[in-house]
């Protein structure tokens, strides 16, 4: 298998638990893992998935249909950041199936930090949705939510229940064991260790919406910000990859990864400003001179 695809089936009486983690692109094997996947309830954690492109969401698509053929109940738990950027995206990425809980990006102004907090839907209660409050590790303020609620939220209008959470939740306990509120919250600050069969704590990618520098200079992408997720033309952010949908192969300037408009240096345009004024100046003087005389 891939060493930047990892992908684990388990199966506990009629409940599959897929785990994926890495990159799903034109080289993922998601066709291998079709026939390990029976009729029931199969719960895939996408809370590992760095990125997917293109390639990888036209297989991704394909493959979720193929299960769902074999009488297959999909629910899809902790979807990172790069997967939530898709499910708004692509009309039928989820299916049939349902998200039972995702992770919501923040950022630290203070202390340039992030993290990404795992959310159930249940728990976020009717639109218009709000991110919850999430506190920096190293300075206790509370963090700014890394993108625009009604972007990110957008999938939530249309979500269904899981119809036995129960038992997807003991299914999750037991393969995808947890330290409490410590599993909730991961850095997005690192890279990821996919050898062997092992899958180290990785970290989801930021979603496919555009972004320029927090500062407002021009930066690339969303480059003045180290180790967090990328997205087209915002390739300085090491440890994340690139989300099909927005924008692809340049930045866009104007706009932040909260899809608010940033603006731009104007010293340039001032003394521009300030030059045109003066010549206009000097041709009207000149011009009294020519016609008083």
């Amino acid at each position: 298998m891939s060493q930047k695809f990892q992908a684990t089936v388990h199966q506990r009486d009629d409940v599959t638990f897929v785990k994926l983690a890495g990159v799903i692109d034109e080289d993922n094997e998601l066709s291998d893992l079709v026939d390990k996947i029976g009729a029931g309830t199969s719960v895939i954690d996408l809370g590992e998935v760095e990125r997917i492109n293109s390639c990888g969401v036209r297989d991704w698509v394909n493959w979720l249909s193929r299960i769902e053929k074999s009488d297959a109940e999909v629910v899809l738990v902790e979807c990172s950041p790069a997967i939530v950027a898709q499910i708004n995206l692509v009309n039928n990425f989820t299916g049939n199936g349902v998200v039972q809980s995702f992770y919501v990006p923040y950022f630290c102004p203070e202390c340039d930090e992030e993290k990404v907090l795992l959310c159930d839907t249940g728990d976020m209660g009717p639109p218009p949705h709000e991110p919850p409050t999430c506190r920096c590790d190293e300075c206790d303020l509370v963090m700014d939510f890394d993108d625009m609620p009604d972007s990110y939220f957008a999938f939530l209008t249309n979500q269904k229940k899981v119809s036995d959470a129960g038992k997807v939740q003991a299914v999750i306990d037991e393969f995808n064991p947890n330290e409490g509120d410590k599993s909730k919250i991961r850095s997005r600050v690192g890279s990821t260790s996919l050898s062997g069969a092992s899958l180290s704590s990785s970290l989801p990618s930021v979603p496919s919406l555009p972004s320029i520098s927090r500062s407002g200079l021009g930066g690339t992408g969303a480059g003045s910000r180290p180790g967090s997720g990328s997205f087209p033309g915002s390739g300085s952010r090491p440890g994340f990859g690139t989300n099909l949908g927005t924008n692809p192969g340049g930045t866009n300037p104007g706009s932040s990864s909260n899809g608010v408009a940033t603006m731009q240096p104007r010293g340039g345009s001032m003394i521009v400003f300030v030059l045109v004024g003066v010549l206009l100046l000097a041709i009207a003087v000149l011009g009294f001179l020519l016609f008083a005389k």
